[in-house]
């Protein structure tokens, strides 16, 4: 139950939210830098209210409905598309990027091969959260807006399943290699069916109803529905999230959803959207202060180069693999997978449900807050430049001065 000071709290969180965003606006900065930020600062004012993150704030209330905007808008003629880099970047990707920081943080911080693995696996996955606000700030559109923010989405499950084997390991189960299979299967085609299901059943509802409000409250009911049904079973909540929204967002506009119910659904997921993102990322930096970084220095920095470093060779590898193929990426829109991979929620929700029994645990915990931290700073405050000077997005000042110098010519 809500209490009257959590929608004090709630109520005051996103004042400053929207405050903190009218001023990133002026500035020119991205809004999830300035939210990080106004977060760091406002832990350390006496008085303010102290806030913390949990498992179940950022996985069951706050990813849903961010993973259900996404998906509803993606097309799935452009989606079927790319779907094979995707898939492999979501997939194998992850995998040799929790490889290599496992290695790395076990040979190079001394972290027991357990601690290692689990690291590795939590912080492999890009952040859908952190991703997609960057592309609605950078108004990324066409290709490279899909590949960054389908392949977010999808390596979330890939993660969360690698995440749940390396905790059976660590927690002394007797894993083999049947084993693995049948649950990666169980996960991931479990997920996608229930979202289907979900999906579904509700499509066929709102096709009865011709009231935009019954419609809206039927796509809520499929963001949290699918996820949470999906995790009661032992499937991928986030898998069955996307799914139901990618089949919601396709078939809907086909007859089961009107065009007013439509565009009253776009409407509410955007806002949606834009609230549980200013919360999310000012937790994190209200979280961020309260850690301690004594003695993890060198794991912090080991980390921070790893997950770099595994990004840029899957980004790179793969995209070498497919240069000769009608699905070749360019390498401007490699350097932007790369640099664009930020680190975000999903990894805080994953490493807030560890066990403080896990070797290594507090350094983890912190480890995992800095990186993410650093790359929504540094890669967000640095990825607009970047797609400028690779052409990717227009330079506005350039053009302007341009305009003017035509104007001058003319006169």
């Amino acid at each position: 139950m809500i209490t009257e000071i959590n929608l004090i709290q709630l109520g005051f969180l996103l004042l400053i939210s929207t405050l903190v965003i009218m001023l990133t606006n002026r500035l020119r900065i991205p809004y999830a830098v300035g939210l990080v930020i106004a977060g760091i600062a406002l832990a350390f004012i006496p008085g303010i209210p102290k806030f913390s993150l949990s498992k179940e704030l950022i996985y069951s209330l706050f990813l849903p409905p961010l993973i259900f905007e996404a998906s509803f808008f993606i097309h799935w003629k452009n989606l079927n598309r790319d779907l094979p880099v995707i898939i492999i970047l979501a997939t194998i990707g992850v995998v040799v990027s929790a490889g290599i920081t496992m290695l790395g943080m076990h040979y190079l911080a001394g972290w027991e091969w357990i601690s290692a693995a689990i690291f590795g696996s939590l912080i492999s996955a890009t952040d859908p959260v952190t991703v997609i606000a960057a592309l609605k700030e950078s108004k990324i559109k066409g290709r490279l807006h899909l590949l960054l923010e389908t392949e977010s989405l999808f390596n979330d499950g890939t993660a969360a399943v690698l995440f749940s084997i390396t905790i059976l390991i660590a927690t002394g189960t007797n894993v083999t290699f049947l084993g693995v299979s049948w649950e990666i299967l169980k996960t991931v085609f479990g997920g996608v069916v229930c979202g289907a299901l979900v999906a579904g059943v509700l499509l066929l509802l709102a096709g009865r109803s011709k009231n935009h409000l019954v419609e809206l409250t039927l796509t809520t009911i499929a963001a949290y529905g699918s996820f949470l049904i999906s995790e009661n079973f032992g499937f991928s909540g986030i898998l069955a999230t996307l799914t139901a929204g990618i089949i919601v967002g396709n078939i809907g506009p086909l007859g089961s959803i009107t065009v007013k119910g439509r565009e009253a659904v776009e409407s509410f997921w955007e806002y949606a959207a834009f609230v549980i993102n200013s919360l999310v990322f000012l937790l994190i930096g209200m979280a961020e202060s309260s850690l301690r970084f004594s003695g993890a220095i060198k794991s912090i920095i080991f980390a921070i180069v790893l997950v770099l470093l595994g990004r840029a060779i899957v980004v790179y590898t793969f995209g070498a693999l497919f240069s000769h193929s009608k699905l070749k990426i360019s390498k401007s829109f490699q350097h932007v997978l790369f640099w664009g991979g930020f680190r975000g929620a999903l990894a805080l929700a994953l490493v807030l449900s560890l066990s403080t029994q896990i070797p290594h645990y507090e350094e983890i915990v912190t480890v995992t807050f800095v990186v993410v931290v650093v790359s929504i700073l540094l890669q967000g405050l640095t990825l607009k430049p970047l797609l400028k000077r690779l052409g990717l997005i227009p330079n506005t000042e350039i053009r302007v001065l341009s305009e003017k110098a035509i104007e001058e010519t003319k006169s």
